[in-house]
């Protein structure tokens, strides 16, 4: 159950398709070209083989333990930590100012891929962390930043986000938790906040909370909602830890998956009020959420791309060893290892192409990311930004549910063997349930995309992602190869399916919500579908140039046949789901409350 980094395929998608070159030209980045990207990602490919992956099955085994209000981390993850913080990963893609090493997200976000692939219930740690430092880093006072920026990006102090009650799930206008003004500026908080991933633990020296809690007087529903700073303890002057703060962990729930994580049910307030200080203004922090939210749904769907690779790279070595029957070609003559059979290769082949596919796509909405901030040009910035609001649905949404595909395939590699936890294929599978789920589910990621990505605008921005996407088939057809042809044409029938459901869910998404919405989540698959199915294709075309070239043509052969695999396995489905949202809305919705 070792991991192995997928270096290459990485490094090839960051020069590639993401340009990184280009990236390096930008403001900040001057030195962060492709030789930088090599350098980091060999380095966290090291740490996160040799030091996190050896503790992911133990996570599942010996998870987070809680007694008396404190919670104990699987044996080797407090030390993994330590040497996480003082190898600077925390804060990679952090501004130099307050200690971080200021990279693009272009290479971060493949070192977010390494260490989610390593171990994912370690990862949530400081992935809630780069949460809480966007937030601050965005909304923050001077004197906020001043208090805890360098501590969190540095990974002394981990973050948290904590919006759920127990009777305000995904619905955050129903948030109860209080918080009364204090005479010097401070906030007295109160309440109960569930389902906080590392909400407590012993991994760092202080635990920095973001809350919703709402002011007295405060609107009501969301746009009376704010956000506070609430530390585990107190923060004296000179910058060390003073008194235990009014909060407090009664319990850590158990779980499907990621067990190692402790997700902490904590109480604000039970012994006079929990200190906590206001980021931003009162009532606007559910928008100041949002960019902790927004951070975490990328990093999410990195998590599903994670869990994706690893699965498949257990699911491999398992199908070179496992010896049973005969090849029915007849190549041996005797029982032979799993992977000589058709259907063992289609289910590794289609593990292999969602991943890849996923990856790329991600990989070049870091890209966009980095753009939309750092570029000279205003418009080139507008641009970006455009495209990588419309991707971060997919990357979450489409990434997340590829995962499930991903990881139950792993277990049926396996046979009989997946469904025994000893082998490892099962924990992939539980781990992954979650991801669809967390950051907003999959429907939610869908409303985003019809509602603020597609409806608003009228498809304005998802037909510009489309005529970028016909040009490649257009450089596919002039390439001219049988392989960039085939693709091609399933590419264009997958686009002009992804465009008749645009204009529908244009058409309908306010005169007739109920059809836009019963195929929200059809429509983003089939949306994360196609742009994954482009990325693969503009490898394919990157990949035919190097073959060319004589450049390492076993992984250029490979990323062909991916590319090819994914257009006639996984694009040919676009037809059918653009049926199924156009012609199927009324069925969803036909059937009487009453009768379920």
């Amino acid at each position: 159950m070792s991991y192995t980094a997928p270096l290459k395929d990485m490094l090839f998608n960051i020069q590639h398709l993401a340009n990184i070159e280009q990236v390096a030209q930008m403001p900040g980045f001057e030195d962060a070209g492709l030789d930088t990207a090599q350098a980091v990602l060999e380095e966290a490919a090291k740490f996160t083989g040799g030091v996190l992956a050896p503790l992911n099955f133990e996570g599942d085994k010996n998870p987070s333990s809680w007694k008396d209000g404190v919670v104990t981390t699987t044996p080797g993850f407090k030390a993994a930590f330590k040497q996480f913080s003082e190898g600077g990963w925390q804060g990679l893609q952090h501004p130099v100012d307050f200690g971080g090493q200021g990279l693009p997200k272009t290479i971060g976000a493949a070192c977010i891929e390494m260490t989610n692939s390593a171990n994912l219930s370690f990862a949530l740690c400081p992935l809630l962390s780069d949460g809480a430092i966007e937030a601050l880093l965005t909304a923050g006072s001077d004197e906020l930043k001043a208090t805890y920026l360098e501590k969190l990006v540095s990974g002394e102090w981990t973050g948290t986000m904590n919006l759920t009650e127990p009777q305000a799930g995904s619905d955050l206008a129903m948030v109860r938790s209080r918080a009364e003004p204090q005479a010097d500026g401070s906030y007295k908080v109160f309440g109960t906040k569930i389902f906080i991933t590392y909400g407590e633990h012993d991994m760092a020296e202080n635990i920095v909370h973001l809350v919703l809690a709402r002011v007295a007087g405060a609107p009501e529903g969301v746009k009376g909602i704010s956000l506070f700073v609430v530390p585990k303890f107190m923060v004296n002057a000179d910058g060390s830890l003073g008194a235990r703060n009014d909060v407090h962990c009664v319990s850590i729930e158990h779980k499907m998956g990621i067990k190692a994580s402790p997700t902490a049910v904590l109480q604000y307030g039970d012994h006079g009020g929990a200190v906590g200080y206001i980021v931003g203004e009162e009532n606007r922090g559910l928008e100041y959420m949002f960019i902790m939210m927004n951070a975490a749904r990328y990093a999410v769907g990195m998590q599903g791309i994670a869990v994706a690779e690893r699965s498949y790279q257990q699911a491999v070595q398992f199908a070179k060893d496992r010896v049973q029957s005969r090849p029915v070609d007849g190549s041996i003559a005797a029982s032979a290892p799993i992977i000589h059979h058709p259907d063992v290769k289609r289910m590794l082949m289609t593990m292999r192409a969602y991943t890849e596919g996923c990856r790329a796509m991600a990989s070049v909405a870091a890209a966009a990311y980095d753009a939309s901030h750092h570029h000279t040009d205003a418009e080139v910035r507008k641009q970006n930004q455009a495209f990588y609001e419309f991707m971060v649905p997919l990357v979450k949404g489409y990434s997340t549910e590829m995962s499930l595909e991903v990881t139950s395939l792993g277990v049926q590699v396996h046979g009989g063997m997946g469904f025994i936890e000893e082998t490892g294929a099962a924990q992939h599978y539980r781990d992954a349930k979650i991801l669809t789920i967390y950051e907003g589910t999959t429907a939610i990621q869908a409303n985003d995309l019809v509602g603020r990505k597609t409806a608003r605008d009228g498809g304005q921005n998802a037909k510009a992602i489309a005529a970028q996407i016909e040009k490649t088939e257009a450089a596919l057809r002039e390439q001219g190869g049988a392989n960039a042809v085939a693709v091609a044409n399933r590419l264009c029938t997958a686009r002009q399916a992804f465009l008749e459901v645009v204009d529908f869910m244009v058409a309908n998404g306010r005169s007739n919500p109920n059809a836009a919405y019963a195929g929200s989540v059809p429509y983003l698959m089939l949306a994360g579908n196609l742009v994954a199915g482009w990325q693969l294709a503009r490898a394919l075309l990157v990949a035919e140039e190097l073959t060319v070239k004589g450049e390492d043509l076993p992984f250029m052969q490979a990323k062909i046949s991916t590319a090819r695999f994914y257009a006639d396995h996984l694009l040919s489905k676009a037809p059918a789901v653009r049926d199924s949202i156009v012609f199927g809305a009324e069925s969803v919705t036909a059937l009487a409350l009453d009768a379920f």
